[in-house]
């Protein structure tokens, strides 16, 4: 930095990060399209696994019980650990990275659903079933609605590690991405281009997280309604 004659290869100055991200704007654009792609399919398959396995052990209190303590067990386990054995299986393409964000997305999201079915009203169940409502028109009418913006929270956790799992990924074997290219300006000692790279990733997480804020605005019109009420009160 300028003020205190640091080098640029300890710490750059925030404005020649600044102009480093600009200069490089199309090769991390070309990198992060890479990255944002297996961050997509990544959190996407997780949604996915995390609603059926929600269900089950929503349905099912023994395989709640069974498996709850194994999900809490897999979280211990360091994902960059694993994604070594991803690579010696699955090879070097995309699979592996797709993995890892899938094992980074998948917990916060089945047990915010989860949780969410779980801490309905019963009355609203017990209302389906009065009217000899069926099991799946409980989950259908009730549970799955009830337990939708939990589902979102889970997904804006799980978007916010998304892009993480993917740079992971990249450090331990590709050719392309944000995580191979931090990985090889690292090893030039360009810390511009690190800290520009850190920036797109940075970007990238706000993205998908703002992806999902879009969504719940979506599929939610009565929590933006009523965040306009309150507004207008205030």
């Amino acid at each position: 930095m300028r003020l205190t004659h640091t080098p640029l290869y300890v710490l750059p100055a925030p404005s020649k990060v600044l102009a480093t991200f600009i200069k490089e704007f199309s090769t991390l654009w070309n990198h992060s399209v890479i990255t944002l792609t297996e961050t997509l399919l990544g959190i996407l398959i997780a949604a996915f696994l995390s609603i059926g396995l929600a269900l089950l052990m929503d349905m099912f209190g023994l395989f709640r019980k069974a498996v709850y303590p194994i999900l809490v067990v897999s979280q211990t386990v360091p994902v960059i650990i694993l994604a070594p054995l991803f690579i010696i299986y699955l090879g070097f393409g995309m699979a592996p990275k797709i993995i890892t964000v899938v094992l980074m997305c998948f917990f916060p999201i089945t047990i915010s659903f989860a949780d969410g079915m779980s801490q309905l009203d019963i009355n609203q169940i017990n209302l389906v079933r009065s009217y000899g409502g069926k099991w799946y028109q409980v989950y259908g009418l009730v549970k799955i609605p009830g337990a939708f913006p939990s589902f979102l929270s889970g997904l804006r956790v799980a978007a916010t590690y998304s892009v993480t799992g993917a740079v992971v990924g990249e450090w331990l074997s590709a050719e392309k991405g944000l995580g191979y290219y931090m990985l090889r300006v690292k090893n030039g000692f360009m810390m511009d281009k690190v800290f520009a790279c850190i920036l797109a990733i940075v970007l990238l997480s706000l993205l998908m997280n703002g992806l999902v804020k879009l969504l719940e605005y979506i599929c939610l019109p009565h929590l933006r309604n009523q965040n306009n009420v309150e507004s207008e009160q205030i």
